[in-house]
């Protein structure tokens, strides 16, 4: 059974509470997204380490309930 949205949103704020968090379903089937992901938590890691993270905090439904989540994370701007 596919993801919702809000479901994928709620578990990356579980594990990153300061995230902000912006899911677009990319063919409106329920199974392919786009996260755009803006956590402190990501700062001084490697991309691959963010995207680890994120996948982590997706308690492993990602290529289950979740076929395809395409990841763009990065850290807020330094004020």
């Amino acid at each position: 059974m596919p993801m919702n949205p809000s479901e994928i949103e709620g578990m990356i704020k579980t594990a990153m509470p300061d995230a902000e968090v912006r899911i677009e379903d990319l063919r409106g089937d329920g199974d392919h997204y786009a996260a755009y992901i803006v956590s402190e938590a990501f700062r001084g890691k490697t991309r691959v380490q963010q995207h680890q993270m994120v996948y982590q905090a997706l308690q492993g439904r990602m290529g289950n309930e979740l076929h395809a989540l395409a990841l763009q994370t990065s850290t807020p701007p330094e004020a």
